[in-house]
């Protein structure tokens, strides 16, 4: 069985690809937002025409952004949401809390200063690592049903 896995969060450091890497031994499809942060921020006026509010512009984009994350959600098996230290990532929330209210498994990544901050988030959460290599472990053991 081939498992669906979306990659939710910051979009300024590797760790998608450290996942992807370290589970490359899985039968696993990974996802993930647009990370191409211009890309996502202008989508909407660059595809439906300019806005001169950004209100607006920021809008447009997030309309159209969510048709992808919306259906990128709906089909994940489970959900890793990384929780950058330098940005707050409310659209990471955001997607934690509706694969939370999907009935979606949530592993949630972050580091140990961020706990309290996200201890709602992480209350929602099956599991919470600290680390990539954590998140590629759980993968592992929920998909092979065996310690390494």
């Amino acid at each position: 069985m081939s498992w669906n896995v979306y990659l939710s969060g910051e979009i300024h450091t590797d760790w998608r690809e450290k996942i992807e890497n370290g589970a490359r031994h899985l039968d696993i499809k990974f996802t993930c937002p647009v990370t191409d942060h211009q890309a996502s921020d202008d989508c909407g006026s660059a595809i439906l025409g300019p806005e001169t509010q950004k209100f607006w512009h920021d809008r447009k984009g997030a309309g159209i952004n969510a048709v992808r994350t919306r259906k990128l959600l709906m089909d994940a098996d489970i959900v890793v949401v990384r929780f950058g230290e330098k940005y707050k990532q409310w659209n990471a929330a955001f997607e934690a809390g509706v694969a939370s209210a999907l009935g979606k498994s949530l592993i949630v990544l972050h580091v140990e200063e961020h706990q309290h901050a996200l201890k709602e988030v992480d209350a929602a959460a099956l599991a919470v690592a600290s680390s990539t290599e954590e998140v590629v472990r759980i993968l592992s053991y929920v998909i092979t049903g065996k310690l390494r």
